[in-house]
């Protein structure tokens, strides 16, 4: 198992611990100018990003919008801009959470795109959907809403010449736990290779609302277990994870539990296949 641990971290690139605050820093330094870099490699003077109330896209967004501004700063531009945009479902839950995140980035921009009249349109015209039981059907529109989400990031991104980002990161790559071309489509992933810990701790160094830092996680795509906390469907704790992924021991079902998840989620981590 120790063997599965080393491989698994290495290909999704995991970060060593944080070592104290400079180290937390550092990352924070890096990550910020890897978005400048991409947008100057693309040739583009957009950001867009979902927000959605949770820690993830917060980090992300703090990032995102410390990128831009960095850049107006330097003089490369003042018309680096960051969109950040709000996607609820009909009525979201937790939407005092989702503005508190859209307050502490303080983005350039937001827009706001209810995707229920989409999402309801697609499943009533789709004959597929109707012989599935509805536990089955809850599931299948869940990861429609996810690229519904997607789709109204990218018009946005579209029509203002921009890049959509991500918020992936080690703790669900390793569980593919995001829906393939829904969250898991997009154009940079800032957050790539850290685990759920340095997600809040980066969060946390960078202003956010205890809050919002350490709320329970939740991808929240499912009408019949609204709320539903990520680490109920993983079968494991984010600790546990992050644990496995930093190279520590485990318990053994639990370590079973992660590289099964890995194993089986492989396609979603992978190019399309080609003959």
């Amino acid at each position: 198992m120790h063997s599965r641990q080393q491989e698994i971290a290495a290909a999704l690139g995991v970060r060593p611990p944080f070592d104290g605050a400079q180290s937390i820093q550092a990352e924070i330094d890096r990550r910020v100018s890897f978005i400048q870099d991409c947008l100057r490699d693309s040739g583009m003077k957009t950001l867009v990003l979902g927000i959605s109330g949770g820690v993830d896209s917060t980090t992300a967004g703090m990032l995102a919008q410390r990128a831009v501004e960095g850049m107006r700063a330097a003089g490369e531009g003042d018309d680096y801009r960051f969109i950040a945009v709000r996607l609820p479902y009909q009525v979201q839950h937790d939407e005092d959470e989702a503005q508190l995140a859209v307050d502490t980035i303080k983005p350039d921009e937001c827009h706001t795109v209810n995707i229920g009249a989409a999402v309801q349109g697609l499943s009533r015209a789709t004959e597929a959907l109707d012989a599935l039981d509805p536990s089955a059907r809850d599931f299948v529109l869940g990861n429609t809403k996810a690229r519904m989400r997607m789709v109204a990031q990218y018009t946005i991104a579209n029509a203002r010449q921009g890049l959509v980002i991500g918020t992936d990161h080690a703790a669900e790559a390793v569980m593919g736990f995001f829906t393939k071309f829904g969250d898991g489509a997009c154009d940079l992933t800032p957050l790539a290779g850290l685990v759920k810990r340095q997600v809040r701790a980066i969060a946390a160094a960078l202003g956010a609302p205890e809050r919002l830092v350490k709320k329970v996680p939740t991808a929240d795509l499912e009408e019949l277990s609204p709320g539903k906390p990520d680490e109920d469907a993983h079968g494991v704790s984010y600790q546990q994870i992050d644990d496995f992924l930093q190279g520590q021991d485990i318990d053994e079902e639990a370590a079973r539990i992660i590289v099964d998840a890995y194993d089986k989620t492989a396609h979603k981590r992978q190019l399309p296949k080609e003959p």
